[in-house]
């Protein structure tokens, strides 16, 4: 073998494989900058169509009917049937106060009515006495007439004395002022009658208002009593006990309901645009994390919720700003057998699905 030959097979060949690669890699850049860009213009695009659909509200609370217990009536608690925490139907007794006032007032109510009663049945029987003493009156009136104008025939002729025709004339007159004053004591009792002789005792004034009174005892009798208005469960109970004298309107303890139970969202007022009544809504409760809830929306307040703040916004004042403002929405949830407890005042994150969708043609 020649020298030139041997020289040849000594020398280290270049590899091809290298070059290949830094060709690859030199065509790869473009494509995935390109593609990289491409993404973001898709993945913004995506964001821009579906933007809007969805609003999320994370200072929403659970909110249920509740009532502070009272009376307006004034008693003594005699007993208090219920415990802390206790759960109620509609129309459990919760309240008692001493029956015993109330009782009484109802009875001596109840005993006027009678005696009501009975004197207007008997006013109406003393009217028709008074109608028997004019027709007797009358009769006394026609015979001293009769009389009077015999002895006047008779007075010229000499048939009876002066005195006696002036007898007779003032007995007349007595008699006739006798039917006046009788016929007026009639007309006044007729009038206590109501111009009705017949007239039924239980329409007249008189016994309507011993009747008021009768059905105020019995009404304040009733309250002394204080029931569940729904179901729910009482709070505070111990802030009552017996023994405790409890003015009328005074504020006895709290029931929270279990059924009326709802959640109030505050979005903001540029995040409403979209929603409206019936939305379907996704709620998750932050005691119970890993549950969820379905809802719908089903009222959106007509105010902001600082229209009924102590201090107003003074939007005329020279320093005012503007603040984007809260507007409440009702949401009702759809509550199912096996949930946990929903209790009010618990923290709550709301998503509503307005159902808006964007376009193309919204660009130009």
């Amino acid at each position: 073998m020649s020298q030139s030959a041997t020289a040849d097979t000594d020398r280290p060949r270049v590899s091809a494989a290298p070059a290949r690669r830094r060709i690859g890699r030199r065509a790869l850049r473009p494509i995935l900058m390109l593609g990289g860009i491409l993404v973001v213009v898709v993945g913004a695009g995506y964001f821009w169509l579906t933007g809007g659909r969805y609003i999320s509200i994370d200072d929403a609370y659970i909110r249920a009917a509740k009532e502070v217990l009272a009376t307006d009536v004034t008693g003594i608690v005699m007993e208090i049937p219920v415990k802390e925490g206790q759960r109620v139907t509609k129309g459990d007794i919760l309240l008692r106060l001493d029956p015993h006032p109330f009782e009484i007032a109802v009875t001596s109510a109840r005993a006027n009515v009678g005696g009501v009663i009975s004197s207007l049945n008997a006013a109406k029987l003393d009217y028709k006495r008074m109608l028997g003493d004019v027709a007797v009156k009358q009769a006394q009136v026609e015979a001293d007439q009769a009389n009077f104008d015999r002895f006047a025939a008779l007075v010229k002729s000499g048939g009876v004395t002066r005195a006696e025709f002036d007898n007779a004339r003032f007995q007349l007159a007595a008699n006739q002022q006798s039917v006046s004053a009788l016929k007026i004591a009639a007309a006044v009792q007729l009038a206590r009658l109501g111009g009705d002789p017949e007239v039924d005792v239980h329409a007249m004034s008189d016994y309507l208002q011993a009747k008021a009174k009768l059905d105020e005892a019995q009404r304040q009798l009733d309250h002394s009593t204080i029931r569940a208005p729904f179901a729910g469960v009482v709070t505070q109970v111990d802030s009552v006990q017996p023994g405790m004298y409890l003015a009328a309107a005074t504020a006895a303890f709290g029931l929270i309901s279990t059924d009326r139970i709802w959640v109030e969202a505050n979005p903001k007022e540029t995040e409403l645009t979209h929603v409206k009544l019936g939305d379907p809504v996704h709620l998750t409760v932050d005691t119970y994390p890993g549950r969820s809830w379905k809802a719908t929306v089903q009222s959106i307040a007509p105010n902001s919720g600082s229209e009924f703040s102590i201090l107003p916004a003074q939007n005329t004042s020279g320093n005012w700003v503007k603040v984007v403002q809260r507007i409440p929405v009702r949401v009702a949830i759809e509550r199912k057998e096996g949930d946990p407890e929903l209790r009010a005042g618990m923290s709550v994150e709301v998503t509503i699905d307005t159902g808006f969708r964007r376009s193309i043609r919204d660009l130009f």
